[in-house]
């Protein structure tokens, strides 16, 4: 039977093998010009030529005329072709092909991106996020995968991964309860006990509570609401039971009688200062009266507190591990508390806090 579709043509725009360039070193050694390398390779006498000047090298080597004149150079310097220089040129080329970033010359796109993470310490994820959710305009749209893929190939100017607060894989770290009694809070209200609506996030006023350390005897009393990821960030002199009812009275008679509206719960791990359970729920303008109601988490289950550990990595961005927080001033603190309640997330739909809070 005969074949009657075929091909006899050379298929055009194939790219040269490495092998064939090979060849084109040893044909060019041998002084063929370019149209004779692509009539023996059955190429174009433009293809050679173009594929010559790409693998061309500065080559020395012994100048064998230096052993009969002491006037001669030792070595002398020639321009030849080499396959592999061809080759690794090709490649680093070929690399760069495929359509280009989206963002294209949108400079101001680029600038604000930059500013928001170096001078602001956003993720790109939150900047992306804002972006849609305040309904900013600029001449592209860009997602946040693609700033990390930009940021890697140094398409910014100024912005690296340095700058980055913290660039995940992704997997998600399983968890496993180690104990359930905390040895040393037999008598503290479990979380287990903790109602439904707390659980679910349903309603604002249940708060997680924990210290931030650092290198001296000061550390900061941390807050954070629930529901809208609201943070109050305190400076304590010590990490004492005494120092965390002072900051919780202070609060109650900052609000007075809203204060069991706002903070209706805390929940805590079982660290030594928070163990005074009595002293914190129990009011200080009322006598008799309870304030709020206390619940741990289970040892070594700061998961359990999940909310409340990542506020403090937000914190950490400002108030790395090993400084002295005796130093910081109210400004700084109430600075970094701002920034906190004004940052945008992804889980509350690139809202901030003060917004889902207000």
């Amino acid at each position: 039977m005969d074949q009657k579709q075929y091909n006899t043509t050379k298929r055009k725009w194939k790219h040269l093998s490495e092998a064939e360039r090979y060849k084109i070193e040893a044909l060019y050694r041998h002084g063929l010009t370019p149209a004779e390398i692509g009539n023996t390779l059955g190429r174009d006498r433009r293809t050679i030529e173009r594929e010559l000047r790409r693998g061309m090298v500065e080559q020395r080597r012994m100048n064998p005329s230096s052993s009969k004149s002491v006037s001669e150079p030792l070595y002398i310097t020639e321009i030849v072709y080499a396959a592999d220089a061809g080759q690794c040129r090709y490649k680093e080329k070929a690399a760069n092909k495929g359509r280009g970033y989206k963002i294209g010359h949108d400079h101001r796109l680029a600038g604000y991106i930059e500013k928001k993470i170096i001078e602001e310490k956003y993720s790109p994820d939150a900047v992306i996020g804002e972006i849609k959710e305040k309904g900013l305009k600029f001449d592209t749209s860009i997602c946040t995968k693609t700033v990390y893929n930009m940021i890697d190939k140094g398409f910014f100017l100024n912005l690296t991964n340095k700058d980055l607060p913290l660039k995940k894989n992704g997997k998600k770290r399983k968890y496993k309860q180690v104990r359930k009694i905390a040895l040393n809070n037999t008598k503290g209200r479990s979380i287990e006990e903790r109602p439904p609506d707390i659980e679910n996030r349903e309603e604002y006023g249940h708060w997680e509570m924990d210290c931030v350390v650092g290198s001296g005897k000061a550390c900061l009393l941390v807050m954070t609401e629930r529901k809208s990821r609201q943070e109050l960030i305190y400076k304590m002199p010590a990490k004492t039971q005494e120092c965390v009812i002072e900051v919780i009275d202070r609060l109650e008679r900052r609000y007075k009688s809203k204060f069991q509206k706002i903070f209706k719960s805390f929940t805590m791990d079982n660290g030594s200062e928070f163990l005074d359970m009595e002293n914190l729920e129990r009011s200080c303008l009322k006598a008799g009266i309870k304030r709020t109601t206390c619940y741990y988490a289970h040892p070594y289950s700061s998961w359990e507190r999940g909310s409340n550990e990542n506020q403090n990595k937000l914190i950490r961005r400002f108030v790395p591990k090993g400084l002295n927080i005796g130093k910081l001033t109210s400004k700084d603190i109430k600075r970094i508390e701002n920034w906190m309640n004004n940052y945008p997330r992804r889980i509350l739909g690139y809202k901030s806090p003060n917004q889902i809070a207000a």
